[in-house]
């Protein structure tokens, strides 16, 4: 079917619903399959948050999971009857939470700028409260242009605004991709930016190079997916890309998920614990303390 039937499918009031949004008809059981894996991982980032009493903000992990999962609920809905409420649904939980992904990165660079007082950036793209306030607000924006551009795409006559709303969030969002890449490699490679040591870790090395192969992994993981949704956006609606469901499990649902696997194998958590356990780690350090010779004589 080129892509002139396909469009042409979206305005025949006889077609199949699923035809008509989809272009195909989806696949059974890979919805059900992605639903069930999101939510596990959801769960076990929630028991390690808990477990290791790690800092709240990472709750946007699990949130994001947990997520995505409806957004597969609503797909596994439309295998069986596709709604525009349903497929609207679908398309804003599978295209926007994934970008929360970002924020908890950028969360996690800023912490560690912060808790390092040695480095005193000079250039104002170090210092903290700008890490913190330039990329939470392009991850904000281009989530509400995906967001907007993903609801105007279900309609006729907005579809192709909507594509092109969604292709500057998606443009833009790579654009400040690359540049906290450039920032995290920076933070990793000089020494006096610090992470929080936990007793399971042998050294600060060993501490750092985990939080920072974690969130530059998931960001290279997140840009892949990124280009992936520029093509198919870029491709428009009866596009080969739009139309074909194994790029869409592949690029997206795959890559995402792979992206949840290093959170998990990866846990930051560690090295962001909550003030209550830093304090108490710290007092048992001092109690563990060996006994001076002139603390023993008095």
């Amino acid at each position: 079917m080129d892509r002139v039937a396909r469009v042409s499918n979206f305005e025949n009031p006889l077609i199949d619903n699923r035809l008509r949004y989809f272009t195909y008809i989806p696949v059974n059981i890979a919805p059900e399959i992605s639903l069930a894996a999101y939510f596990v991982v959801g769960a076990v980032l929630v028991w390690q948050i808990v477990h290791y009493r790690a800092q709240r903000w990472l709750y946007i992990l699990p949130g994001t999971a947990f997520a995505e999962a409806l957004g597969y609920a609503f797909r596994t809905a439309c295998v069986y009857k596709t709604t525009f409420g349903m497929y609207v649904a679908m398309m804003l939980f599978l295209l926007v939470p994934p970008n929360a992904l970002a924020l908890a990165n950028y969360k996690a660079v800023a912490k560690i700028i912060r808790s390092s007082p040695a480095a005193r950036p000079r250039v104002f793209w170090l210092k903290p409260g700008f890490v913190n306030w330039f990329y939470f607000a392009s991850d904000v924006f281009s989530i509400c242009m995906q967001g907007a551009g993903g609801g105007m795409l279900t309609g006729t006559t907005t579809r192709d605004a909507g594509r092109a709303v969604v292709l500057v969030g998606l443009t833009v969002q790579l654009f400040f991709f690359a540049c906290y890449l450039a920032t995290s490699f920076y933070v990793w490679w000089r020494p006096e930016y610090t992470v929080h040591v936990s007793p399971r870790f042998k050294s600060h090395q060993q501490a750092k190079r985990r939080v920072m192969l974690s969130v530059t992994t998931t960001t290279v993981l997140l840009y892949i997916r990124s280009i992936y949704r520029i093509a198919e956006f870029g491709d428009g609606y009866g596009g080969k890309i739009y139309s074909s469901e194994w790029a869409f499990y592949v690029f997206d649902t795959i890559v995402i998920f792979l992206m949840f696997i290093v959170y998990i194998v990866l846990f930051i958590g560690h090295s962001f614990p909550r003030e209550g356990k830093i304090a108490s780690m710290q007092l048992s350090s001092a109690e563990n303390q060996p006994v001076t010779s002139e603390a023993a004589r008095i």
